[in-house]
């Protein structure tokens, strides 16, 4: 079943992905302008945009795990869930900048140094910014084996993510829970798997 399921996820191109990807902000993007975003749509369209963000860099995080211990094959589709979510963390921000602070660039700034939750989250943007540029096959190339160590600090970004949300949250929900322990939890995993590999390459053959 499983061999069943992989060969079809071969035969599907990468590139619909992107366009039911993106089809929860067309529907974000209706809501607001129907007012279905509550009281303070600015406000929930912001978070909505962020959890959307969250939730695809999680699913590229666990595309190694599914592989490894499920047998399923997602790494065609990788690189498309990290995309998203950067494309979600784009909208996210330029909703706050655009949106809730209007430009306001003193503002702006004396939020981001006055709230630390706001730190955390543009610590986490920053982080993803040079892995969105690189994330093309010829940057695979040119960079070599450093790609691969560049793009660990998803490992990093993906865990500030989170914990961007859970500063913002008063109330500790099922969801945020899910999402910090997905986030934390993976990451966790990584570095055992990173762990063992030192050590049995310091053992040799």
């Amino acid at each position: 079943m499983i061999d069943t399921l992989n060969t079809t996820l071969r035969k599907l191109p990468e590139w619909p992905l992107y366009i039911i990807g993106f089809l929860p902000a067309v529907w974000l993007l209706w809501l607001g302008v129907n007012g279905g975003l509550g009281v303070e749509p600015i406000k929930e369209l912001e978070q909505q945009l962020g959890i959307l963000a969250l939730q695809f860099l999680i699913a590229s995080l666990c595309v190694t795990p599914l592989r490894r211990y499920a047998g399923i094959n997602l790494l065609k589709f990788r690189r498309a869930f990290g995309l998203l979510g950067f494309g979600y963390i784009c909208l996210h921000l330029l909703t706050w900048l655009a949106l809730d602070m209007v430009f306001l660039w003193s503002q702006i700034v004396e939020d981001i140094t006055e709230r630390p939750y706001i730190m955390v989250g543009m610590a986490a943007f920053l982080l993803l910014v040079p892995l969105a540029l690189t994330s093309t096959k010829g940057w695979i190339r040119r960079l070599g084996p450093r790609w691969q160590k560049l793009h660990r600090l998803v490992y990093l970004a993906v865990p500030l993510g989170a914990v961007h949300f859970m500063m913002q949250e008063r109330v500790w929900t099922a969801q945020l829970i899910t999402y910090l322990v997905l986030a934390f939890g993976i990451v966790g995993i990584r570095m055992i798997w990173i762990r063992r590999r030192r050590v049995a390459r310091r053992l040799g053959p």
